[in-house]
């Protein structure tokens, strides 16, 4: 069985995202099926039941997955000692080149979310930067160009 390792956030966060899905959205797709139903006509060719069903499909897929993370998973705890980047950590960075500062927090795969600045220890960003101190500099190749990044703070 695959382990996933989670931090204590990532955790809460699974854990509400399933009980949204299981007490809100279920209710809300078993509401809209029924409406596509009784709106008459042949199911087939009712488009709002079909993209209810796909919907459905999707919520009860995405149950099982976090189901499966919180049955086999590790709390990463964060360290006191705040010296190193690591798994939990958020660091923030300064492009050396656009002379930028920027705010990540380094996070397990399945946490990811660029939008809201959780990058993956997996990524490229989060791989360069994990077990660099503050003051380290990295290169970061993405697809467009390489960046280079200084550590600026550790929390």
């Amino acid at each position: 069985m695959k382990e996933y390792r989670l931090t204590k956030e990532g955790y809460e966060e699974f854990i509400k995202e399933r009980e949204d899905l299981i007490n809100n959205k279920r209710k809300e797709i078993a509401e809209r099926l029924r409406d596509a139903k009784n709106s008459g006509g042949d199911l087939t060719e009712n488009s709002e039941y079909e993209y209810a069903k796909d919907e459905q499909a999707f919520i009860e897929g995405r149950i099982e997955q976090i189901n499966e993370i919180l049955s086999n998973y590790i709390i990463i705890e964060k360290k006191e000692n705040k010296e190193l980047v690591e798994l939990g950590v958020t660091v923030v960075v300064r492009d050396v080149d656009k002379k930028r500062d920027k705010e990540f927090r380094i996070v397990s795969s399945i946490e990811s979310d660029p939008e809201k600045n959780k990058i993956s220890d997996e990524s490229p960003m989060g791989r360069a930067l994990l077990n660099k101190k503050i003051g380290d500099e990295v290169l970061v190749k993405t697809p467009e160009d390489t960046k280079r990044l200084k550590i600026i703070n550790i929390k």
